[in-house]
């Protein structure tokens, strides 16, 4: 079998917090799972203009996020969007990637992943990111809210690692999501012939065709196992904006443990920052015949209809 030939199921089994009891199936282990960028020299994550702060979503239990903690440029001078986290693994608890949307957060986004309830113990699915875009949308109108009409709620992004990335790509069709960042992750062909499947698995390449607005694939390089996969579903899509991004020897989990989120993190933030806030700085390290990442040694690129802001 391929290894690139990887379920939704499976990967959810190998990323989840069973990780340390399960036996990963199909060839791929644990190491191939927490391949990562060496630290050392590795680029930094760099911060925006805005200190932050993590909370639990009010009156909703399940829930944290991460935010400008002075929200007083909100919004006369500055949007403040959405982006939902998918965790790897479908992890339900996504206090991992803590530093990694507390970055993304500090550039004027409120970013949203869960957390378990008391005694839970699950995963993470599509449902629980849509409930916590509800509870943006209920929060921006709620009298007594410190987010109240300071929510940019037109203009929300799904990401998503590994497993999570799977999220994203399920999600990608609502009307409400503006645009998706698929990290280390991919679908594969539907398999008609799979039996027994488990809720979850029949995600497939269909699911692409439902997608809208901009995209992005980013993956780790052939360190990471779901590179092939990630490139084969950048090539299925012809009538959207599409970024496709490797990076050498990143691995699968890539920077997500460097402090800040390292460069996945900056990848996420200007990503965001062109596509929902015009910002033309952003926007030169996706497009451009000099884009940054385009032109840099590190990095293997391709993209398909993207403009540059204007």
């Amino acid at each position: 079998m391929s290894k690139n030939s990887i379920s939704y199921f499976t990967l959810a089994l190998l990323l989840g917090s069973s990780l340390a009891t399960a036996q990963p199936p199909r060839g791929i282990t644990p190491d191939m799972i927490n391949t990562t960028l060496p630290l050392e020299g590795a680029p930094l994550a760099v911060a925006g203009p805005y200190k932050t702060v993590a909370e639990g979503a009010f009156n909703a239990a399940g829930f944290i996020l991460f935010r400008p903690a002075d929200l007083a440029a909100f919004p006369a001078k500055d949007k403040l969007p959405v982006l939902l986290w998918g965790n790897g693994g479908c992890a339900l608890d996504g206090k991992s990637y803590s530093d990694f949307l507390s970055t993304i957060a500090s550039h004027g986004f409120l970013t949203i992943t869960t957390v378990p309830k008391e005694g839970e113990k699950r995963q993470q699915n599509a449902d629980d990111l849509l409930a916590a875009l509800k509870w943006a949308e209920t929060e921006n109108a709620r009298d007594g809210s410190l987010l109240k009409g300071k929510i940019d709620t037109g203009h929300v992004a799904v990401m998503g690692q590994s497993c999570g990335g799977f999220l994203s790509i399920s999600l990608g069709g609502d009307p409400r999501v503006g645009t998706i960042g698929v990290f280390n992750s991919g679908v594969q062909p539907a398999n008609p012939a799979a039996t027994n499947a488990p809720a979850g698995a029949s995600l497939s390449t269909e699911a692409l065709a439902k997608l809208h607005g901009p995209l992005m694939f980013i993956n780790g390089g052939m360190r990471d196992f779901m590179m092939e996969t990630s490139h084969a579903n950048y090539a299925l899509i012809n009538n959207l904006p599409v970024f496709y991004g490797s990076r050498h020897n990143a691995g699968h989990t890539a920077t997500m443990r460097h402090p800040g989120g390292g460069e996945f993190a900056n990848v996420a933030s200007n990503w965001l920052l062109y596509q929902f806030k015009g910002d033309k700085k952003a926007g030169k390290m996706f497009v451009g015949k000099d884009c940054e990442l385009c032109t840099n040694a590190n990095w293997d690129t391709e993209s398909k209809g993207l403009k540059a802001p204007q």
